[in-house]
C-alpha cells in the first residue's frame, strides 16, 4: 500500500478536490492558531464553497458553543452558520438528549466552561458545576463532610476546564462512585494547541477521575465514532465522498479513517511530517500538505 501523498502541484489539488463533495475541518491548528488566522485559510474555504463543496467544522474544543464559534469565525473574517459547526460540547448534549435520553429530573455535573453549559441548555438539560463561581476556590475542611453523592445528578461530563481544582474533582469522583451515574468526556485530547504551543487538553481533566474511579468515560469528541455517527445522521453524507482535514493523527485522522472518510493532514498543528511518514504512525493518512492555504495558493499561481 502506498504511503501518504504530499499534495504540491495544481494537478494534484484538482484531483483531490474532485474526489470529495463534503469537507470536515478541525479548527485549531488547521484554520487558525490561537487568535491568528493561518495564511490563505479563509481564501481556501471561499474557494471550496465556490466549487459547491459542503463545509462542516468539527472541533473538540468544548469551551465554546456553536454560537460562540460563529463569532470567532466572524472575528477572523470567515462567515459560517451555527448549523455548519459540530463541536464536542454539542455532540455531548445531543448524546444525552437523543441517545441516552437523560430523564428530565436529572442534572449533569459539568467540569468545563460556558460552551458546555450553553449546548446543554439548548437541549433542555439541567446542569450544575461548570462556571459556578462558588466552586472556583480551594477545598475547605468543612467540604469533606458536605461532598456526598447527589441523587439528582445523572451524569458527570468532563471537558476542558480552565479553573479545574481539587474541589471540583472531589465532587465529580464522589458522584462517579454511584454506578448508575453516566461518565462522559467531551473529548480525551491530551494536549490543546494554541499560540504555537501545546497546553494541557480536555483529557487531562478526566484522567484523574479515570484513575480514581477506575471507570472509562464515553468520549463524544474526535476520534470517537459516537461523534461521527451524530454528524453523519445530521448531515447525511456519503463517507467515501467526504474528507476529514486535520492536524492531529490520533484524533482528527483516526476520526476520519475509522469513519470511512478520506483524509488530508496539514502540518500547522500538533504532528509533524516525520510523524505522518513514520512506519509506526498511529493511522495511515491518505494525503497531506504543508498548510490548508496551499490549496488556494497552488490553484491561483
Amino acid at each position: 500500500m502506498a504511503g501518504p501523498a504530499k499534495i504540491t502541484t495544481k494537478e494534484q489539488v484538482e484531483e483531490f478536490l474532485n474526489s470529495y463533495d463534503d469537507f470536515l475541518f478541525d479548527c485549531d491548528g488547521v484554520l487558525w492558531q490561537g487568535d491568528q488566522l493561518l495564511p490563505y485559510a479563509a481564501e481556501t474555504l471561499d474557494l471550496l464553497r465556490s466549487k459547491g463543496k459542503r463545509l462542516i467544522f468539527v472541533t473538540n474544543n468544548s469551551t465554546k458553543s456553536r454560537q460562540a464559534y460563529t463569532k470567532k469565525f466572524a472575528k477572523l473574517g470567515i462567515t459560517v452558520t451555527a448549523e455548519e459547526i459540530f463541536g464536542s460540547a454539542y455532540s455531548s448534549a445531543i448524546y444525552l438528549s437523543k441517545v441516552v435520553k437523560l430523564p428530565k429530573d436529572k442534572k449533569v455535573l459539568v467540569l468545563g466552561e460556558a460552551g458546555i453549559e450553553e449546548e446543554l441548555a439548548s437541549e433542555g438539560i439541567q446542569y450544575v458545576g461548570g462556571t459556578d463561581p462558588s466552586l472556583r476556590r480551594d477545598i475547605a475542611p468543612e467540604d469533606y463532610d458536605k461532598i456526598v453523592p447527589d441523587p439528582s445528578i445523572g451524569c458527570v461530563l468532563c471537558g476542558l476546564d480552565l479553573h479545574i481544582n481539587y474541589l471540583k474533582l472531589s465532587m465529580a469522583l464522589i458522584n462517579l462512585q454511584v454506578p448508575e451515574t453516566i461518565f462522559l468526556a467531551t473529548n480525551i485530547d491530551s494536549t490543546y494547541p494554541t499560540n504555537g504551543k501545546l497546553f494541557p487538553g480536555a483529557g487531562t481533566m478526566s484522567a484523574p477521575l479515570i484513575l480514581a474511579s477506575k471507570r472509562q468515560p464515553i468520549s463524544l469528541g474526535k476520534p470517537s465514532q459516537a461523534m461521527m455517527d451524530c454528524i453523519k445522521a445530521k448531515f447525511d453524507f456519503a463517507p467515501a465522498r467526504a474528507c476529514m482535514v486535520g492536524d492531529r493523527l490520533d484524533t482528527d485522522m483516526r476520526f476520519g479513517v475509522e469513519g470511512g472518510l478520506g483524509t488530508l493532514f496539514v502540518l500547522t498543528g500538533v504532528n509533524t511530517e516525520a510523524d505522518v511518514l513514520a512506519a509506526d504512525a498511529p493511522v495511515a493518512v491518505k494525503n497531506y500538505m504543508s498548510k490548508l492555504g496551499d490549496i488556494y495558493e497552488i490553484l491561483k499561481n
